[in-house]
């Protein structure tokens, strides 16, 4: 990702999680560029080229097996892949098998990388989906064929079942594993609480792969259903593509998914989806008031909401004016529950806000916001 934009602010007031290791600087940078909070907790990393012993096996039986077809994925795993073999002894020996083969490529990147490789491909999937560039191998017929498939981190086990069942034989290649960053369980405890706790506004996910860790991690704490509440009600996930998105739809939520499978196509889509969705703007009976992120504007005055706060403010200015029972209220509250629980968190809000009297009291029904 090359992103020069200047800084502009349009950001501002809004809290971000980033779970990727791999170009987090970039991620994080761009993002703090525009004004955003981030929270970094990288929820899995690639493991180091030496230490991975299976990818150099792998790599001995693709070149043993000469397939017929190979399915390069990533730009990244591709010239990882080389690289590796090249430090292991094997280059030679993979760029003939791979001379050999009829190469496809998903999408320009790959194909990019396989090209800079010194090979030529006899195919790409436009859309840049594998289930495309399994389909356009499907058609050539693959019964008694060998195809060799260059993972990307997360297996499509589908994919590679409608190869088998067309009759071919499938070996795959992972030039990159996920593995846990040491010392990061506390980063990412951190960001399972600012999630559940409404800490946050958006989270992004660059890999399958992290979604799922961050799943594991969730059960770990006997917090899973309540972080998917949250990515359901009231926290946004947003990730770079449909495979990315595929483990949060599986579970009932929806991510953004950008047009164009890249970094930069889903930081402008979260600036357009906070721009709209994340900012309201209300006449209230104290002056006009603007709510952007966990920033309250009213008249000349800014204040910034702590989660709790924020969660019940942000009821309350989606409700216009209506009341919230203190039942619903009590509902939402992130810590503890009850009556005075409630109580004590408007308190806190009201003494927040740039005019207490922004939150009024309906006695023996609950709170409105004051327009």
């Amino acid at each position: 990702m090359n992103d020069q934009s200047p800084p502009d602010g349009t950001l501002t007031g809004f809290r971000i999680g980033v779970t990727s290791d791999r170009r987090s600087a970039d991620l994080i940078e761009a993002l703090q560029r525009r004004g955003a909070e981030v929270l970094h907790a990288p929820v899995l990393k690639i493991a180091p080229i030496a230490e991975d012993a299976e990818l150099f096996a792998e790599t001995d039986a693709l070149i043993a097996a000469r397939p017929d077809y190979v399915l390069v994925t990533t730009a990244y795993g591709m010239r990882r892949w080389i690289d590796s073999a090249d430090a292991h002894g094997q280059g030679d020996a993979l760029a003939e098998a791979l001379e050999h083969a009829s190469i496809h490529v998903r999408g320009p990147k790959a194909r990019g990388a396989v090209r800079a490789a010194g090979f030529d491909d006899d195919g790409i999937s436009h859309d840049e989906r594998t289930s495309t560039l399994v389909d356009s191998v499907l058609e050539r017929g693959v019964a008694g064929k060998t195809v060799a498939i260059q993972m990307h981190g997360h297996a499509d086990l589908d994919d590679l079942r409608r190869l088998e069942t067309a009759g071919a034989r499938v070996i795959t290649v992972s030039p990159y594993r996920w593995v846990v960053p040491e010392g990061s369980a506390e980063q990412v405890k951190k960001l399972i609480d600012a999630i559940i706790a409404g800490g946050l506004d958006v989270v992004t996910f660059t890999a399958a792969p992290a979604v799922d860790a961050l799943w594991s991690a969730a059960h770990e704490q006997g917090r899973y259903w309540e972080l998917i509440r949250a990515f359901q009600t009231s926290v946004t996930a947003a990730t770079v593509g449909p495979v990315t998105a595929h483990p949060l739809q599986s579970v009932g939520i929806e991510p953004l998914i950008p047009e164009r499978f890249r970094m930069g196509a889903m930081i402008r889509q979260v600036v357009e989806h906070l721009s709209a969705a994340g900012t309201q703007r209300l006449t209230t009976a104290v002056g006009p008031l603007t709510l952007r992120g966990n920033r309250v504007t009213l008249a000349e005055r800014t204040v910034e909401l702590g989660p709790s706060q924020l969660v019940l403010f942000r009821a309350l200015a989606e409700a216009r004016g209506a009341v919230l029972s203190r039942a619903d209220l009590i509902a939402i509250l992130p810590e503890g529950q009850g009556d005075h629980a409630l109580d004590m968190a408007v308190s806190r809000l009201r003494q927040a806000l740039p005019e207490p009297q922004l939150v009024a009291t309906v006695i023996k029904r609950g709170y409105r916001l004051n327009v």
